[in-house]
């Protein structure tokens, strides 16, 4: 199983990124998908969660209106639109998946079925 995050970067304060996750070994159509992110000396947070069909999607307060998941079941890719970049969004940015939807409490490494390798994704002027 791998999930390979790739598109983190440096941006400036109002600056765009967008995050690609490519799944493989577990059937990717079936499962929801993930993005959580760590800043430096702090927890976990659950970024942004959608369904395997699409048609539940979920942000966290601190990013609804600026960020955007999406899903090409097709190519087992999963994206991160990320607009209006802040520099509290500085953070190393994972991808996971989970055969249910997870409740919020459950946001340990160990609840996901997968967790990818994260992308470093910096805000800064």
């Amino acid at each position: 199983v791998q999930l390979q995050a790739s598109g983190g970067g440096s941006v400036q304060p109002g600056g765009s990124l967008k995050l690609s996750c490519v799944a493989s070994g577990f059937p990717f159509s079936r499962y929801w998908m993930y993005w959580v992110r760590q800043a430096p000396g702090k927890g976990v947070e659950r970024v942004s969660v959608i369904s395997p069909g699409g048609g539940a999607i979920y942000y966290a307060d601190s990013v609804k209106g600026r960020f955007t998941i999406s899903a090409d079941r097709a190519k087992n890719t999963v994206y991160l639109h990320m607009n209006n970049l802040k520099p509290e969004d500085t953070a190393v940015y994972y991808c996971a998946a989970a055969a249910r939807a997870l409740g919020p409490r459950l946001n340990r490494v160990d609840d996901y079925d997968y967790f990818g390798q994260g992308t470093l994704v910096t805000v800064s002027s």
